[in-house]
């Protein structure tokens, strides 16, 4: 068993067991216990299998894995492998440089940064789903939306908007299904333009994004692609499966089929 001892160690003890031939890491821990271990191994053959034990658990709810420990170790065990896409990310790290990582997940740019880094600053005692749901009503109730311009491969468009969200799995934010079609392994992100939304259009549309029925909505549009660019007209916070790295601009590569993962 491996231990992380500080952020980003988990990375380079899963690339270590890689390069020492394992076949297979289980990582025992939530979203972003996933998203480094996945890091060290993407474009490897080493399978991941999850066993979750965390608070948002978005990346297992597009694959259905348990969250049952005993049937978690069974897939692990057991289970099939699926071959999932992967996004690579350039963006600007806090210190000002260029930096690039991995999401497996969901990523974006705008409101969820602010939410994420609340999030995990806060106490997380009333579990995932409720934490999140106070993180976002609380930034939102300060919250400007900005000009952006993104770039979805060839697609373009320019407004005033709450949030980019570039999407590989189903769910973020603790249980929220904001891209309920969004298939991992189909070459392409989905991406969703929230526009420029008021305090009652969220609070109208909140149920709905949980049940996966909020869309089509007039003041959001899905596009796909391989290659999405966000510049905003001022910086922007980028969210990674979660975490909160730097900020925008940022520009997200689809890689496909780029990890293995043990599913039920």
């Amino acid at each position: 068993m491996l231990f992380s001892e500080e952020p980003e160690h988990l990375r380079e003890l899963a690339a270590k067991a890689a390069a020492d031939g394992a076949t297979m890491l289980v990582a025992v821990g939530g979203d972003g216990t996933v998203n480094e271990v996945a890091q060290g191994i993407v474009g490897s053959e080493v399978e991941l299998a999850v066993v979750p034990r965390g608070t948002g658990l978005d990346f297992i709810r597009t694959f259905g894995i348990p969250r049952k420990l005993d049937d978690a170790i069974g897939v692990a065990l057991h289970g099939r492998t699926r071959a999932i896409d992967a996004g690579r990310v350039e963006y600007r790290a806090w210190s000002g440089e260029q930096a690039e990582a991995w999401f497996f997940n969901v990523a974006g740019a705008g409101i969820s940064g602010a939410v994420a880094k609340r999030t995990n600053e806060s106490s997380k005692a009333l579990g995932g789903k409720a934490s999140y749901l106070w993180s976002t009503l609380a930034v939102f109730s300060r919250w400007e939306n900005a000009e952006m311009t993104v770039s979805v491969d060839d697609e373009r468009r320019r407004g005033r908007m709450l949030e980019v969200v570039v999407a590989n799995g189903r769910f973020l934010a603790g249980g929220m299904k904001m891209c309920p079609e969004a298939s991992p392994d189909d070459g392409l992100f989905d991406v969703l333009l929230i526009g420029d939304v008021t305090k009652g259009d969220l609070v109208r549309t909140m149920p709905k994004i949980y049940r996966g029925t909020h869309l089509p909505h007039p003041k959001a549009e899905l596009l796909r692609g391989r290659t999405v660019t966000i510049e905003p007209a001022e910086p922007m916070p980028v969210q990674l499966d979660g975490e909160q790295p730097g900020t925008t601009p940022a520009r997200f590569e689809l890689v496909p089929q780029a990890l293995r993962l043990r599913v039920p």
